[in-house]
């Protein structure tokens, strides 16, 4: 089958990216390339459109840079890293968000009816309150809602606040992924991180209260030796199922 060359260069850049645990301390480093490849990152699909998330840049000249590479428990892609992102969930700006996104249906219509745009706002001025406001017991209404509506028709069962937190981890994700293909594109490597001291991070960066850290992620020239062997990848078929 043919490739353009589009979709050439895209599977050349997953295959290319990995992750990358050394950088190079000396080659040049332009850290403009970061603020594009979150640029692209914040187009990636999310939950409600709701965009609860934050990027949190700290680059080599910051002088929080040591302090955090520290509480990366010294890994080598934090100490040797050119700038560290940090990709925050920020559940507690639901409100705002949900409301920016109603605002904006309003504004552009979009040749949406009338009703598009009663339904819409129902969506994001009903619904969403219900799913991500808390009170107390309030999850356990949620739950039980979701089983009895679920015993007379299809109904998204997963409306826990453990469901919901996940649920933002995911959109983070999803534009964390995006950042790192994008910085591959540009010739320049990652490594996302979850070892580290959430707590004392937050407290060095002075983080939200609310914040969650899904990943901080290690950017720079990624030098032969910080790739510590081959890709491993268990069969694509056990990866896999059709039914």
């Amino acid at each position: 089958m043919h490739k353009s060359a589009q979709e050439t260069e895209f599977y050349d850049v997953v295959e290319a990216r990995r992750s990358v645990r050394i950088f190079d301390q000396e080659a040049a480093f332009d850290h403009d390339i970061v603020e594009k490849a979150i640029q692209a990152a914040i187009l990636s699909p999310n939950s409600s459109n709701l965009q609860l998330y934050q990027f949190v840049r700290i680059p080599e000249s910051s002088p929080n840079k040591d302090k955090l590479a520290e509480l990366c428990m010294r890994q080598k892609a934090a100490t040797t890293a050119r700038e560290l992102v940090i990709v925050l969930t920020r559940r507690d700006l639901w409100k705002s968000r949900a409301n920016a996104n109603y605002e904006f249906i309003l504004n552009s219509r979009q040749n949406q009816s009338e009703k598009k745009v009663k339904q819409i706002g129902s969506y994001y001025k009903k619904l969403i309150p219900k799913l991500f406001g808390k009170f107390p017991g309030w999850t356990l209404v949620k739950t039980a809602i979701a089983w009895w509506v679920g015993l007379r028709r299809p109904m998204v069962r997963e409306v826990s606040e453990t469901d919901v937190r996940i649920s933002v981890h995911k959109s983070a994700a999803l534009a964390s992924m995006t950042f790192m293909l994008a910085m591959k594109a540009s010739g320049y490597d990652t490594c996302p991180m979850e070892g580290f001291d959430s707590k004392r991070v937050k407290k060095l960066l002075d983080l939200p209260t609310a914040s969650e850290i899904c990943m901080i992620i290690g950017c720079g020239n990624g030098k032969p030796e910080g790739i510590y062997g081959p890709r491993f990848r268990v069969p694509f078929e056990e990866l896999v199922v059709e039914k």
